[in-house]
């Protein structure tokens, strides 16, 4: 009779410290399986569009990567936590800016050289310059374009905007979420988590 009255006293007391314990909540079976895609403050995207409107030609552009906003530096070179790259083809020759010389049907990739804290940009040569700013729905990015004949060898280097959140000029009809430096923006299909 002892053993089974002090078995059920430390059934209760371990029952008491247990739930004393305790947020009172328990994980589900699923909760360890749940991908966590947030990790260390990384955004993950991915774009496929067409810039245009800042004099002449027109870039089309597909990518993605992912990036830490919190490590974006205006300061180049710096080590910033960002990889991302895709393909461009120049669907219309262009005739200013860093990709100046970009004939029609050329191109073939773009890698990213740093993610960029901000920047200002126009998307069209007659309006004001406006501010960009990364975050976890915005890469201002700063990247190398290359073209077939050029091998590893970059062809051009300018920035890129990216982003999910807004709309970029809101006097341009539509949608204008990506943008390249001297070419202008453009409506592109872009998913940020």
């Amino acid at each position: 009779m002892r053993s089974f009255a002090l078995r059920f006293l430390l059934a209760v007391l371990g029952g008491s410290l247990a739930l004393g314990c305790s947020d009172g909540t328990s994980p589900s079976p699923t909760d360890a399986m749940r991908p966590a895609f947030k990790v260390g403050g990384r955004s993950g995207f991915g774009f496929n569009g067409s810039v245009t409107g800042f004099g002449t030609g027109e870039v089309r552009l597909t990518g993605g990567g992912s990036f830490v906003p919190a490590t974006a530096d205006n300061t180049v070179p710096t080590p910033t936590s960002v990889a991302s790259a895709g393909g461009f083809d120049c669907t219309l020759a262009i005739g200013q800016g860093p990709l100046l010389g970009c004939a029609d049907g050329e191109g073939v990739r773009w890698d990213t050289v740093q993610l960029l804290e901000s920047n200002t940009f126009r998307c069209t040569t007659s309006e004001v310059a406006r501010p960009a700013t990364t975050d976890d729905h915005t890469a201002v990015l700063l990247a190398d374009f290359y073209r077939a004949g050029d091998g590893d060898e970059k062809s051009f280097t300018a920035q890129m905007i990216v982003t999910d959140e807004r709309d970029l000029d809101d006097d341009i009809p539509g949608v204008q979420n990506l943008w390249v430096q001297g070419v202008g923006c453009g409506t592109a299909i872009v998913n940020f988590n």
